[in-house]
């Protein structure tokens, strides 16, 4: 394929968006979704909505494809270096991904050429594991006995991925499952799916087997249930809101399908006083801006929740405000913009409730709280970047997770306090802590029960380290060791060179 820089896409690779079996097709539903710029509300292309049908036609090729064999019987070399064409394709078409990433989001594209970095990453990564044996040997005391724990592959996995970061949550799971031996059933946000549909053809040309992954795309309430309530899947790994994922795992209960979800955060920022002083002001300000502002809040891991002390918080505060204000907002094509619009409408309407909400709840609106005045800015999704202060726990707008540019300021005095507050939350997935004292800093990232804690840092992940939640923020992880593990099973073989007789009943031959 050709690179393809200009700010468009190519609306020739998007007639046939159902990859079935190694052929692609069109939805037998006969019906389309129009995908839309949310900076400027016009349509980019339409693409086929998959029916059921085609959804359990999607899952039946990709168990034929398992149990042949062909793709786990693979050797491993060979599909680690599958992994390394994928991760150089990226980089050859990463200008044209960014592209599509940023019009199907809206997220700049600056943005976008980092997601794509980072899925490069991400296939480096587990070519390089994989390739490692973690096969072991175990010792049972008797030397007739080989005893092995090995790893095979789980089998069909089907993939749900998020509309706020397409390409790079779904390349979580399709990379280990490619290195496992696994084959695959994806299915992006139709929201917007269009870099994953781009990335699919990247996957045949680095030579994936017919059949080893498929792509449907349509309304999880319409194809959902059949890919998820479907005997013939052995794994399901989702990343999107808690309702849909225990709606998922309820589907799958029935065939015992294991099942690893991502389902969110309502992630504390804490920022003691010494993290406010003269010394470090400015960087707390700017990490606690980065980390609620960045694509406009919709971010699973975005610190929505500031927490800071009382003796700093009306300066530090005050700070927030003027910088939100200051933040240019525009397209994610235009080199200037530092933030871009909500991914639709619809989140935009969402936003406009919670700020009404939180307005009845006593909550005082500092900045923000509509979409902008400009006129260049009226015909796409835009919400102002957001600050209530003066929040408490009993508010919707701290309990519920925004996915918005919505930041809320709660206030301590004491240690306890803040990891009291840090902790008051259903959600588990990061949280953050600014402070210049070590042994406070190692007992708060200690204490707070999430899945990530970033300590004088905020947002920062890598391929190597396992990502995922505590409590309602989901279960199982992705990267590192244990997300290639969540596509494994393991297998004990007990192998007696000896062929000695049980002796137990005391019966002969």
């Amino acid at each position: 394929m050709n690179q393809q820089t200009e700010h468009d896409v190519d609306p020739t690779l998007f007639e046939r968006v159902l990859l079935i079996g190694g052929e692609w097709v069109p939805a037998t539903s006969g019906e389309t979704r129009d995908c839309i710029d949310p900076a400027t509300g016009r349509v980019l292309v339409s693409v086929d909505e998959a029916s059921p049908d085609d959804a359990r036609a999607a899952v039946a090729a990709a168990r034929a494809t398992f149990d042949r064999g062909d793709w786990p019987a693979t050797p491993v070399a060979e599909r680690c270096a599958v992994l390394d064409r994928v991760a150089d394709l990226l980089q050859r078409d990463k200008e044209r991904l960014s592209v599509i990433e940023t019009l199907d989001t809206g997220k700049t594209l600056a943005e976008s050429r980092i997601d794509i970095d980072d899925v490069t990453s991400v296939f480096r990564y587990y070519a390089q594991l994989a390739a490692v044996s973690s096969d072991r040997l175990v010792d049972v005391g008797d030397p007739a006995v080989i005893s092995r724990v090995v790893h095979e592959p789980i089998g069909v996995c089907v993939m749900i991925a998020p509309w706020n970061y397409p390409l790079l949550q779904i390349s979580w799971k399709i990379a280990p499952a490619l290195a496992a031996g696994c084959t695959m059933v994806l299915k992006p946000s139709e929201v917007t799916p269009l870099s994953t549909i781009a990335f699919t053809h990247l996957l045949e040309e680095a030579g994936v087997l017919d059949g080893v992954v498929n792509l449907v795309q349509g309304s999880g309430a319409t194809i959902g249930p059949a890919l998820t309530d479907n005997p013939d899947v052995d794994f399901v790994s989702f990343t999107g809101g808690l309702a849909t994922g225990s709606a998922i795992l309820a589907s799958a209960a029935p065939h015992v399908t294991k099942v690893a979800v991502e389902l969110g955060g309502k992630n504390p920022h804490i920022v003691f006083a010494d993290a406010a002083d003269e010394d470090t002001f400015d960087a707390s300000v700017d990490q606690v801006l980065t980390g609620v502002f960045l694509h406009s809040g919709q971010v699973c891991s975005a610190g929505t929740r500031l927490i800071v002390e009382d003796s700093v918080a009306d300066r530090f505060v005050d700070e927030i405000v003027r910088r939100a204000e200051a933040i240019r907002m525009g397209p994610g094509t235009d080199p200037s913009s530092e933030t871009g619009p909500l991914v639709s409408t619809t989140q935009r309407d969402k936003m406009e409730a919670f700020v009404e909400t939180a307005l009845a709840e006593g909550a005082v609106l500092r900045t923000g709280g509509r979409a902008p005045s400009d006129p260049a800015l009226a015909d796409g999704s835009y919400f102002l970047p957001t600050v209530f202060d003066h929040c408490s726990r009993e508010m919707d707008i701290v309990q519920l997770e925004t996915f918005g540019p919505i930041l809320t300021v709660e206030r301590f005095t004491t240690e306890e306090e803040a990891l009291r507050l840090g902790n008051d939350t259903d959600y588990g997935l990061a949280a953050g802590v600014r402070t210049t004292d070590p042994e406070r800093g190692e007992r708060m990232v200690r204490g707070l029960r999430h899945g990530t804690v970033w300590l004088n840092d905020f947002g920062y992940y890598t391929a190597a380290a396992e990502w995922g939640g505590f409590k309602k923020s989901g279960n199982g992880r992705e990267l590192g060791p244990a997300g290639l593990h969540e596509y494994q099973e393991t297998k004990h073989i007990w192998n007696n060179t000896a062929a000695p007789r049980a002796e137990w009943f005391g019966t002969t031959s």
